[in-house]
């Protein structure tokens, strides 16, 4: 479980009218906590307005750069992404949680392969670190990126990945959508025709090994569909949502009961009762648990748990494999419980 800690504000950067990257001062002392895998995200918490507020952001920059980077876009609605492109400081103090995520790429130096990445607005900052970490340190292999936009000045690392072409000619080949714009390779959004030019046109000759997806989950659905017609096994289709769908599974059962549940973290064992109207992590919450969670939209993972007694169903899921459900792994935001007792554990997973 990953642990937060007090981190200044290195460096902020205005990347589009609409985001902002942060660079992070990681102290010497604490430099080990902070090595991270390309891919991977940290939490920030911060209290506005007396309320706790915690959010994932993926790291942009490369494992081996020495560097904390994270972009934050403002979104309609966005309290902290707002607050952050407005408000926020070189010098100011975040509680930065360590780095966490399954959507990851560790790079092989002696591997040759073939890797493309499907990215839409935000969704390019996981990929971003990915493809600096292939082109750096897997120097036998290429990188195929697709990237969709509204514009291209409404496009996060546009400069940054213009250099990347001209550094690693011929191993890093960058296809943008615009919605609004007709300066791109496509225009619209990232549709089927588009995966299809990339995999049968642009790209004929490539055989790619490894996809790379991030992006609002239409966008990823519908590139997956694509790849699974061009006979791309599911193992090699990576994927991270940035923003989920509104539908929700029905939960068998009426939820009108109650729960005792048991809860571990930090290895210390809390038992109460619940309502099954409320999710594990609501629970948690309300009884004064400190459990990993931010994004409490199915989306993040950081509040993935197992359940070591009982059962519970989620109203959402695209994160957790089949697999990793029959192991007890679970949503602790998205997960009702739907026995008389249940035991969740947040310290072994």
């Amino acid at each position: 479980m990953s642990t937060f800690y007090k981190l200044a504000i290195k460096e902020i950067t205005r990347e589009t009218p609409s985001a902002i990257s942060l660079t992070f001062n990681v102290p010497l002392e604490f430099q080990d906590f902070y090595k991270f895998v390309a891919g991977q995200y940290v939490n920030l918490k911060i209290t506005l307005d007396g309320q706790e507020i915690r959010r994932a952001y993926s790291i942009c920059s490369a494992p081996n750069s020495g560097e904390l980077r994270i972009a934050i876009k403002a979104v309609q609605g966005g309290f902290f992404s707002k607050f952050a492109n407005e408000k926020l400081s070189v010098g100011n103090v975040l509680e930065v949680a360590t780095p966490e995520g399954k959507f990851i790429f560790e790079p092989n130096a002696d591997r040759q392969k073939n890797y493309a990445g499907f990215a839409a607005g935000s969704g390019i900052t996981p990929v971003l670190s990915i493809i600096k970490s292939v082109l750096e340190s897997e120097p036998k292999s290429t990188f195929v990126l697709t990237y969709g936009n509204k514009t291209p000045e409404e496009t996060l690392f546009h400069q940054q990945l213009h250099e990347l072409q001209l550094q690693y000619v011929a191993r890093f080949f960058v296809h943008y959508a615009y919605s609004n714009s007709n300066k791109g390779d496509f225009f619209g959004r990232i549709d089927k025709a588009a995966v299809n030019n990339v995999l049968s046109q642009k790209h004929s000759e490539k055989t790619f090994d490894k996809f790379y997806l991030c992006g609002p989950e239409e966008m990823i659905n519908l590139v997956s569909g694509v790849l699974k017609e061009h006979n791309v096994n599911e193992k090699d289709i990576k994927f991270e949502l940035f923003t989920a769908s509104a539908a929700e599974n029905e939960i068998s059962g009426s939820l009108e009961g109650h729960t005792k549940i048991t809860i571990l973290v930090d290895d210390e064992t809390t038992s109460f009762e619940m309502s099954q109207k409320q999710t594990l992590l609501e629970a948690a919450l309300k009884n004064g648990l400190d459990v990993p969670y931010s994004c409490q939209g199915g989306i993040c993972s950081s509040c993935i748990c197992k359940i070591t007694e009982g059962t519970a169903e989620m109203k959402k899921n695209q994160i957790l494999s089949d697999d990793e459900i029959a192991e007890g792994l679970i949503l602790a935001c998205q997960a009702h419980p739907t026995s008389a007792t249940i035991k969740i554990d947040f310290d072994d997973i």
